[in-house]
């Protein structure tokens, strides 16, 4: 089984994941590229991060520049150039006038033999070869330059070294390096830089277009340069794998939460689209004091605005966020668009995330990096940068201007929205010469939202979002709905005075009647008292008439009345016989 080609990292962001490694070790790289196109860059930073990361000291042979050139240019990176430069890089000052090439026969001989020396004596297992077209050109023979180029080449070969670059510079109108084009075959790996405008901006681009005994990501990717040196936009992996959270972070009020179905997702990507003056940067704004407010880390990235305006502006809705710069908790950062293209504001994005460590993210606005070399370019880093937040499980909100006032209209066309989780789009109705906010949720991945418009009012306490309210089945905002609404009130105060004025006529109604029932029972009361009085009268009379009639007839001592036990022909009977038996 053939072993893989041993490799070395360049520790060159993107680069390694393209090379599937580094650079061969062992061998020979060519870079080739036109001027200021990232050559040198690209084989000093491989040095220093050798020499930084793994101890392992270098050799820079310059010429075309001078040493102190060299450390001077590359001062706007945080290599610390001056101290390797004093025990772990050596450089060799190679830049020759055309006097003293041209004065006698020349070779590399005696500068080969300085390089030996010097190796042994540091231990450099690094060395570049920096613009050697230059010298070769100075020669102004075929037969020598070739000579010379291959005299390197043997040279390299009996002096091993972890890897070896060389530079060359190509001609503008092709893609070969001016009368060395044979140096492209000798080497093992071959690297392309290429610098040009594109709407005014200057880009940079690299393609690996030879990388012997090995396989390579083919293609031409971006180049963009930071405070860490330069870095590759390589492509992202082919397979997702983030971590989905089912914790919720507000949005930046009760209400948007509500409509959201309880806030955002943390970790998830937010964005927040309409035309210009829709209160996008509010919203933005306020989702930003919010997190800042729960102790959490944010950074706010402007284009084209500064920071402080930005902060002064918002205070006008009750938006306060000096405090939070002044805590350390918010960072804001300001960039211009067009000043650099949108692979290096990719670039110092991240260097900002790994600087601040932030939790919550505002982007205002994304689609201003469209500006910055292209809608092509823009596309390719907005969508690295929400994989990147992401990847970094950051909350993101983003916000991009919409040409129209239809949601599916993006002015960017950067079509983040198919990779965004929730899209919240603002929007302006316009009625009786009226201009008013409305806000909408087009989506939100994974949970429930509302699907209701609804009106955005600003204030001098923030945001807020007035309730729905709708006549005739439209939903009414502004001063139509304030006039309907005092319509509305009106009629409710006119059925209440009417519902009063009857309550009364009622009550009054309900006091006569149970006066009226009040009277009807003391009658009631009085007839049964004259009938209880009647009774008792009747009773009294029918005793009374019992003992007159027992007194009767004692006095004529007759028998005692019988009870009514004997039939009624009986008691005739014997009382006619008594009648006859009375004396």
């Amino acid at each position: 089984m053939a072993r893989p080609l041993p490799k070395i990292p360049t520790g060159i962001g993107g680069f390694d994941e393209l090379s599937h490694g580094g650079l061969p070790q062992h061998r020979t790289t060519l870079l080739k590229g036109g001027p200021g196109s990232g050559k040198t860059v690209f084989a000093l930073q491989s040095l220093v991060n050798a020499a930084r990361k793994r101890q392992e000291p270098g050799i820079f042979v310059a010429f075309e520049e001078s040493t102190r050139q060299l450390i001077a240019n590359a001062a706007s990176f945080d290599w610390g150039l001056p101290a390797l430069a004093k025990n772990k890089l050596f450089f060799l000052d190679a830049k020759l006038s055309p006097e003293v090439v041209q004065s006698g026969e020349f070779d590399l001989s005696g500068m080969l033999a300085i390089l030996k020396a010097k190796k042994e004596e540091i231990g450099a297992q690094w060395i570049v070869f920096d613009g050697i077209d230059v010298l070769l050109t100075l020669l102004q023979n075929p037969l020598a330059e070739m000579r010379e180029i291959y005299r390197l080449r043997d040279w390299l070969a009996q002096n091993d070294v972890n890897a070896a670059i060389i530079t060359a510079k190509i001609d503008g109108a092709t893609p070969e390096i001016a009368n060395y084009g044979f140096m492209q075959f000798m080497v093992d790996c071959v690297i392309r830089f290429e610098r040009r405008l594109e709407h005014g901006v200057a880009l940079h681009r690299l393609e690996i277009t030879k990388y012997r005994g090995s396989d390579f990501v083919a293609g031409e990717y971006p180049v963009s340069f930071g405070p860490a040196g330069m870095e590759v936009g390589a492509p992202e992996p082919a397979e997702i794998k983030q971590v989905a959270s089912g914790e919720r972070v507000s949005a930046g009020f009760e209400r948007l939460d509500t409509m959201l179905g309880g806030g955002l997702f943390r970790g998830s990507s937010t964005l927040i689209t309409g035309v210009p003056g829709t209160s996008k940067t509010t919203l933005a704004g306020q989702f930003t004091q919010a997190a800042c407010r729960r102790g959490e880390r944010t950074l706010f990235v402007s284009f084209d605005e500064g920071a402080d305006r930005i902060a002064r502006n918002l205070t006008s809705v009750g938006i306060q966020l000096k405090p939070h710069i002044k805590s350390g908790l918010l960072r804001m950062y300001s960039g211009r668009t067009e000043a650099i293209g949108a692979e290096d504001h990719l670039v110092r994005l991240k260097s900002l995330i790994r600087e601040h460590r932030p939790r919550c993210m505002v982007i205002d606005p994304l689609s201003a990096i469209a500006k910055a070399g292209g809608i092509d370019a823009a596309r390719a880093v907005a969508n690295r940068l929400i994989y990147l937040a992401k990847d970094e499980k950051i909350t993101v909100v983003v916000t991009a201007i919409n040409e129209g006032d239809e949601p599916e209209t993006e002015a960017t066309d950067l079509q983040i929205s198919t990779i965004a989780d929730t899209w919240i789009h603002l929007s302006y109705m316009i009625r009786s010469g009226e201009r008013n906010r409305a806000l909408t949720i087009i989506k939100s991945r994974g949970t429930w939202h509302s699907n209701q418009v609804r009106e955005l009012v600003l204030s001098k306490n923030g945001p807020m979002l007035a309730d729905v309210y709708t006549a005739g089945g439209e939903v009414l905002m502004g001063t139509l709905r304030w006039e309907k609404e005092s319509a509305e009130r009106a009629k409710t105060m006119q059925r209440r005075v009417e519902f009063d004025h009857k309550r009364g006529e009622l009550q009054v109604a309900e006091a006569e009647t149970r006066a009226r029932i009040k009277a009807l029972q003391h009658d009631l009361a009085r007839q049964r008292a004259e009938l209880a009085l009647y009774s008792k009268e009747n009773q009294a009379r029918i005793v009374s008439s019992s003992e007159r009639e027992q007194e009767l007839r004692r006095i004529r001592s007759a028998d005692p009345a019988r009870r009514a036990s004997s039939s009624s022909g009986n008691s005739g009977k014997e009382n006619k016989q008594g009648e006859r038996d009375a004396p």
